[in-house]
């Protein structure tokens, strides 16, 4: 192994389905000396009707496909699903170190609200796993959360540029959830100062979340949070000199189905083209 390649891990990150690729966006931006391998396991989706059995066999074999065919040093999970249910079977069933996205969600909520009561925003399946309640409890904060079922398909649909007509009605989906959220807090005596968006689709929606929230609210994009929690689990792994190659970031994209898909859509979360995506059979 030359030197560059012993200084310049390999990160893989997984996903149920394509939201990831706002992970891995993040994760570029911040170590973009790394190589990176990307699965979606678009063939099983969605996790959030599974079993949390099922879930976490799903999760482990896409795991250890990144770790053991992929060379993956290092694994994010950036799948909420994943993260709540399936995180000790992950880590159980590779030998590299695994970083789930609430936690980090969670942590940057902490050192961001001063009031110690948080928003979080999420899907139907995240919100019902209690995850974010019980990351935000461990660290002293109270946590209220609410499903947002609609934006995961408008965000799909392309429905996420505040410009454009079609995302002056996302917006105002978006300002209807915010307002029952709000009213749901203050009913609860919370007074609330940060808002998680814990759902990888919602990064695409960052600024339509930051113009509706109310006056003195953060947002909180998990994505970013992950990202700066993988660079603190490598840094030392990673030096000048491999961030000096002067080479393009490595991503080599993997899909379980709808490869098509998955390149025609993965570029509007990854903010570049995905390349050419790759197709894997992992099993039923």
């Amino acid at each position: 192994m030359s030197e560059s390649e012993s200084t310049t891990p390999t990160i893989g990150v997984f996903d149920s389905g394509f939201g990831g690729l706002t992970v891995l966006r993040a994760l570029i931006d911040r170590l973009p000396m790394a190589r990176f391998a990307f699965l979606g396991d678009t063939a099983r989706l969605p996790y959030g009707s599974k079993s949390r059995r099922t879930i976490a066999r799903y999760a482990a074999e896409s795991a250890q496909f990144l770790v053991n065919e992929q060379g993956a040093e290092y694994l994010v999970i950036a799948c909420n699903t994943a993260s709540a249910l399936a995180l000790d079977a992950i880590q159980d069933a590779v030998s590299v170190p695994v970083l789930g996205v609430i936690e980090p969600g969670a942590r940057a909520a902490a050192g961001a609200s001063r009031s110690k009561d948080v928003l979080v925003i999420a899907t139907d399946a995240t919100v019902q796993s209690r995850a974010y309640a019980a990351a935000c409890q461990a660290l002293g904060l109270r946590a209220l959360e609410k499903a947002c079922p609609l934006l995961v398909p408008l965000v799909e649909e392309g429905w996420a540029e505040s410009s454009s007509a079609t995302g002056a009605v996302t917006a105002q989906v978006i300002q209807i959830y915010l307002a029952e959220l709000t009213a749901q807090a203050a009913a609860l005596g919370l007074d609330p100062d940060v808002l998680v968006l814990g759902c990888t689709h919602y990064p695409l929606l960052r600024g339509m979340f930051e113009a509706a929230v109310p006056v003195g609210v953060g947002v909180i994009d998990s994505a970013q949070a992950v990202a700066e929690a993988a660079a603190q689990g490598i840094n030392g792994r990673v030096t000048a000199d491999a961030g000096a190659r002067g080479l393009p970031t490595e991503i080599r994209c993997f899909a379980t189905d709808s490869v098509e898909k998955f390149e025609r859509l993965g570029s509007r979360f990854l903010g570049r083209p995905v390349g050419k995506v790759q197709l894997v059979d992992l099993g039923g």
